[in-house]
C-alpha cells in the first residue's frame, strides 16, 4: 500500500511538472558579465583566449568570493583594472603570445545567444570585456554577478542539456 500512495504522488508530482513552465536559469537584469574575445577562430588564437580566460577567472574568483552585492562587485571590478592587466601582460609574456588587447568595464554590446535551451537576448549589458587582438573570434563569457561562471558559456559548444528527474529517480529506486 505504501508503495501505491509513493508511486501515485510521484506521478501525480511529474504531471505537475510536465505541464507547467519549465525552470529555466535566467540572468537578471542587474547583472554584471564577464567576456573574453579572441582574435580569431584560429587553434592558436582560441587557445590563447583560454589561457587568459583561465588566469582570469583565478583572479575574479579570488576577488569576488565574498562579495555579496552589485556594489560590491562593480567598485573591485574598477579597482581592480591595472591587476586584470598585470595579469594578461603575464600571461601573454609566459606564453610567448604576441597579442595586442584591450580591457574595459562598462556598457558592452552583446550578441543574442542560446545556451542549455536559454536564449539571451542581445543588448548592452554592464560588463568587464577583455578583447584580443582584431576580436573577430568566438568568445567565452560568464555571468560575474550574481557569481553564475560556473555556467560555462563558449560560443560553439554543444548546447545539448543533460536532465535528471527526482521523480524517475525514485522511481526508478524501488521498481528496478
Amino acid at each position: 500500500m505504501k508503495k501505491i500512495i509513493i508511486v501515485l504522488i510521484l506521478l501525480t508530482i511529474a504531471f505537475l511538472i510536465s505541464n507547467g513552465k519549465s525552470t529555466e536559469v535566467l540572468i537578471p537584469k542587474e547583472a554584471i558579465r564577464f567576456r573574453v574575445i579572441a582574435n580569431s577562430n584560429t587553434k592558436i588564437d582560441q587557445m590563447n583566449k583560454r589561457k587568459i580566460t583561465s588566469n582570469l577567472e583565478q583572479d575574479l574568483s579570488n576577488l569576488l568570493k565574498d562579495s555579496n552585492s552589485l556594489v560590491q562587485t562593480r567598485m573591485t571590478l574598477k579597482n581592480n583594472i591595472g591587476n586584470f592587466q598585470t595579469n594578461i601582460e603575464q600571461t601573454l609574456k609566459e606564453n610567448n603570445m604576441h597579442e595586442d588587447y584591450t580591457i574595459d568595464y562598462g556598457n558592452h554590446y552583446f550578441p543574442e545567444k542560446k545556451y542549455k535551451g536559454v536564449t539571451y537576448p542581445e543588448g548592452e549589458y554592464e560588463s568587464l570585456v577583455v578583447t584580443l587582438g582584431n576580436g573577430a573570434g568566438e568568445n567565452f563569457w560568464c555571468v560575474l554577478f550574481p557569481p553564475l561562471c560556473l555556467l560555462e558559456a563558449e560560443e560553439g559548444e554543444n548546447d545539448e542539456v543533460e536532465y535528471s528527474s527526482f521523480v524517475k529517480e525514485v522511481l526508478d529506486k524501488y521498481f528496478s
